[in-house]
C-alpha cells in the first residue's frame, strides 16, 4: 500500500492573521484561498513540498454543530487546547528567533526533550499549538 498525508486541517478565526502567520512568518505558500458563505478556507504548505498541505478552515464549517458545541470549540481554541500540528526544520534556533520576533505566542523555547528530540512550541493566531522539531 502506498499512502501519504496530503492535507491536515486546523481551525482559524481570523483569515488575515492566519495568512500573516503562516505565509509571512513561517514562509508557507498559499495554494488556495476559497471564500464561501461568509467563511474562508486557506490551503497553505511549505515551498518545495506541493503534496503536503494544511487547510485553515473556519470552525463553524461543520454542519450540524449546536450553538453549545460551537461555544465549546471557541473556548478551546482560545485556550489553545483544540488543535495542534508538529512541524520540523533544520534550523530550529533560527526559526525560533523569527517566530519570537513576530506576534506569535511562545509556549516553549527550544528544549532538549528527555525522549530524544529538540523542539520548541508556539501558538498561531487561532490558538493552535505549533510544535517545531529540529531535524538532524
Amino acid at each position: 500500500m502506498d499512502i501519504t498525508i496530503h492535507a491536515s486541517f486546523l481551525p482559524h478565526d481570523d483569515p488575515e492573521a492566519s495568512l500573516a502567520f503562516y505565509r509571512d512568518t513561517l514562509g508557507f505558500e498559499v495554494r488556495n484561498n476559497v471564500k464561501y458563505g461568509g467563511m474562508q478556507w486557506i490551503t497553505i504548505g511549505p515551498p518545495g513540498q506541493p503534496d503536503t498541505s494544511i487547510v485553515l478552515q473556519p470552525p463553524a464549517a461543520f454542519p450540524g454543530l449546536t450553538d453549545e458545541e460551537r461555544r465549546v470549540v471557541s473556548e478551546m481554541m482560545a485556550k489553545g487546547t483544540y488543535a495542534a500540528v508538529n512541524l520540523a526544520t533544520k534550523d530550529l534556533d533560527g526559526l525560533f528567533e523569527r517566530l519570537q520576533a513576530s506576534d506569535a505566542e511562545v509556549v516553549q523555547e527550544p528544549t532538549d526533550q528527555p525522549y530524544g528530540i529538540r523542539d520548541c512550541a508556539f501558538r498561531d493566531p487561532a490558538g493552535n499549538l505549533i510544535r517545531i522539531q529540529q531535524l538532524t
